[in-house]
Parts: C-alpha cells; structure tokens; sequence
C-alpha cells in the first residue's frame, strides 16, 4: 500500500470543511431571509396537461401495425 503524503490528505480535509461551512452559511441565510418561498402557479391550467398536437398524431400513425 502506498503511502500518501501529510500535505495531500490535509488539502482534502480543509476543501471538505470549507464545502461543509458553505452549505450551513447558505442554509442559515436562507432561512434567516424573512422572505417565505411560493411555489408558481401557471397563470392558465388548460395549457398543462396531455396534448394531441401535430408530432403526437403523426407518432401515432407510424407506431399502428
């Protein structure tokens, strides 16, 4: 087994410390923002959904036996 050397592991160490103090701080001010997340809402429902539009007909066509 080869042995690594002190500087190599101690470089990883620190970059997973730094990622792990990033995530916390961006959690705290999200959650210290005071502002409350909305989900958005489609301004017209009929637009979501299942549509027979021109590319799904023609599939259809080809995939029939």
């Amino acid at each position: 087994m080869k042995k690594t050397e002190k500087s190599d592991s101690l470089a990883r160490r620190d970059f997973l410390k730094g990622a792990g103090v990033a995530g916390v701080a961006g959690i705290a001010t999200a959650a210290l923002s005071g502002n409350e997340a909305q989900a958005a809402l489609p301004e017209d429902r009929k637009t979501s959904g299942y549509r027979e539009t021109e590319h799904v007909m023609k599939y259809y066509e080809l995939s029939r036996f």
